[in-house]
């Protein structure tokens, strides 16, 4: 499934200010915490919840946040469908940047152990 040029500008421009209180909110009603979540978000982009914190004081869009993130070298292997999209077909690397995200707490949500979403060897 490939997304369309006005999807992936609709994520682009969407501040990650936005959505962040939808993730807290998805994980904390499944019995999972916001420090869960934080260490997800730093596996996935490097921010400490300093860096966070400020991202999310600034209001910055996910364009922004991922060109200041340093993306995990093993966030390839995050694949499924998320949103509709399968994620390892997703062409735009912003658009596949964010559902890898999405699929980070979608993961954590489910209640899958932490070594898995984090993509650590047996």
């Amino acid at each position: 499934m490939k997304t369309t040029p006005k999807h992936n500008e609709r994520v682009a421009s969407m501040t990650f200010a936005s959505v962040y209180p939808h993730y807290i909110t998805k994980v904390e009603k499944k019995g999972r915490t916001k420090e869960e979540l934080h260490q997800v978000i730093e596996w996935l982009t490097g921010f400490d919840d300093k860096k966070l914190d400020n991202l999310i004081d600034q209001k910055v869009t996910f364009e922004t946040f991922f060109n200041e993130a340093n993306l995990n070298p093993n966030a390839h292997l995050i694949t499924g469908v998320i949103c509709g999209y399968r994620i390892e077909e997703i062409e735009t690397p912003l658009t596949k940047q964010v559902r890898y995200l999405d699929k980070l707490v979608d993961e954590l949500a489910k209640g899958r152990k932490m070594e898995k979403i984090l993509r650590k060897p047996s």
